[in-house]
């Protein structure tokens, strides 16, 4: 079985890959992630993830993050394996990385929470992730979760072992992202047993990618320790994780105190919030600077909508029109569904930025060639 990565690995193997910068993707014609990895349709949504791909290519990304649906995987097996491979070979064509997420507690109400489907996803216009009841918005009770079903908890157990086995060798994809915003949606409690299980399953069988399980939690003291699902999370992890939508100064205090605690690479695995003054061109040069890989949400526009605020931003300005949110601008994505920038000066900063870290990353592996000389 394997342990926890040395920091020394960690090391070895972060300065031994290019600066990772990309996205968290999803083609823009899916409604939602049971569209992403369906079969019905999906020939024309991996023709549109192909061009998508190739101007994040041209944009200057080398990796994207994806975040896989167990109940695919569970109704159509066989297809969503093939199909999963394929996203694969689209992206690395493009020379592309895909950091793969597993689990994920950005969940409803289980009284909110509509039986999932296959087939047409249905979707909302003019809302964050295409739905006016989202898990997005805030919700007084406990999200519901497949996992809550103990039959169902068992077959993600069979779902974790089966990815990450089939893909343990697989340079295409270059971390697994263990579970997505542990506890969010008051799971703390009930999360727990199972992001122990995914990673020890993951542990058993030892692949060559590192493992990683963000925090997104930000203490308002600075001090305050993490929750202990988010403490756990981090001491399991090879390479350190969080995210953060907040501003210029909380990343710099975040990045701070995990550098300092854990002593390990890091990576920022959401970022871009426009609503609450996290750019592009205050974030991804300081990203550059502090060698912190970094995945902004969304790409094109389209029918998932994250360009849009939370719901929860809006409930907020509702009970406090104080609120420093600035609601002018389009919280996430970077291109317009006619691929035209949604402000061509971030895509300017991420083509500079990124053109640096190629020539950082040459020169340093010229030099090490050199060293074993």
């Amino acid at each position: 079985m394997g342990k926890v990565w040395t920091k020394e690995r960690a090391w070895e193997w972060y300065n031994n890959h290019n600066w990772l910068r990309g996205c968290n993707f999803m083609s823009s014609d899916c409604a939602n992630r049971i569209d992403q990895w369906q079969e019905e349709g999906f020939e024309e949504r991996l023709k549109t993830a192909d061009e998508e791909l190739a101007l994040a290519a041209e944009t200057g990304f080398n990796s994207i993050r994806i975040i896989l649906e167990f109940f695919v995987w569970d109704q159509q097996h066989d297809g969503f394996m093939e199909r999963f491979d394929r996203y694969l070979e689209t992206a690395w064509k493009h020379g592309i990385s895909c950091m793969v997420v597993l689990g994920n507690d950005c969940m409803q109400p289980k009284e909110f929470t509509k039986p999932m489907t296959l087939g047409p996803q249905h979707y909302d216009w003019g809302y964050h992730g295409g739905r006016k009841k989202s898990q997005h918005s805030q919700f007084p009770g406990m999200g519901y979760h497949l996992l809550d079903e103990p039959e169902l908890a068992l077959r993600h157990y069979d779902w974790v072992r089966e990815i990450i086995e089939t893909h343990k060798n697989d340079e295409r994809i270059c971390m697994w992202d263990i579970y997505n915003e542990v506890g969010n949606a008051k799971r703390d409690q009930a999360t727990m047993p199972h992001l122990k299980k995914f990673f020890e399953i993951a542990r058993e069988i030892d692949p060559i990618q590192p493992l990683t399980c963000c925090v997104w939690r930000l203490p308002a003291d600075r001090h305050q320790p993490f929750s202990e699902i988010e403490q756990f999370a981090l001491a399991n992890s090879d390479i350190i994780s969080y995210h953060n939508y907040g501003t210029y100064e909380s990343n710099i205090q975040q990045i701070k105190r995990l550098k300092e605690t854990y002593g390990r690479p890091i990576v920022n695995t959401e970022w871009l919030g426009r609503c609450l003054h996290n750019t592009v061109q205050e974030m991804f040069p300081l990203f550059y600077l502090e060698k912190i890989g970094c995945y902004n949400w969304g790409f094109v526009a389209g029918k998932y909508q994250t360009y849009e605020p939370w719901e929860g931003l809006w409930q907020r300005y509702e009970s406090d029109h104080n609120a420093d949110i600035d609601f002018t601008k389009w919280f996430h994505d970077i291109y317009r569904p006619s691929h035209h920038p949604y402000d061509p000066k971030e895509i300017e900063i991420f083509q500079r930025f990124s053109r640096l870290a190629d020539e950082d990353f040459a020169r340093a592996q010229a030099a090490k060639k050199a060293e074993e000389k």
